[in-house]
């Protein structure tokens, strides 16, 4: 049985005791975070936040990416967020290699070159990472200058948040 087997037999068992279908689609707490993928982070329960709370956007590194950005816009000016939170953690992959190696690594690997992503968004340093996504919201022509914009690094041994400054 393949892993999605597995998942999609544990959703059954999921759906059958299911009690949150009358949750509203705007996030309770008007709150959206860009977190990283990794499977380390249970954004929720680190936040203390509940399913319907917040719109959770997650990438590789916790970049603002366009898609990012596209989704921000849309949480905040369609579904009434308020606050954004970007999270980037400790002993992170996207802190590993160069987007210039992982591009000649799958070209030489795969021997064909792809348009697509156009970048990796690989970076060498956190809290330098975490204060570029925050500027690149607070830049954005279309993200309101009310909008906290606020980043932190959480630390994967630790459980525990830190807030980057601006």
């Amino acid at each position: 049985m393949s892993i999605t087997d597995e998942v999609v037999r544990a959703n059954q068992s999921y759906a059958r005791s299911f009690t949150l279908g009358t949750l509203s689609i705007p996030p309770a707490r008007k709150l959206a975070v860009v977190a990283c993928m990794d499977a380390r982070l249970t954004v929720e329960l680190m936040l203390g936040l509940k399913t319907g709370d917040a719109h959770i956007i997650r990438n590789a590194g916790g970049i603002v990416t366009e898609d990012a950005v596209r989704s921000l816009l849309i949480s905040h000016h369609l579904l009434g967020t308020e606050e954004f939170v970007i999270i980037n953690h400790t002993d992170c992959g996207m802190l590993t290699f160069k987007d210039e190696e992982l591009h000649a690594r799958l070209q030489q690997q795969t021997g064909t070159t792809a348009v697509s992503p156009a970048r990796f968004h690989a970076f060498s340093n956190l809290e330098e990472n975490v204060r570029g996504q925050i500027q690149k919201l607070r830049s954005h022509p279309w993200v309101p200058r009310q909008i906290p914009v606020r980043g932190f690094i959480y630390d994967v041994k630790t459980g525990q948040l830190n807030e980057v400054a601006p």
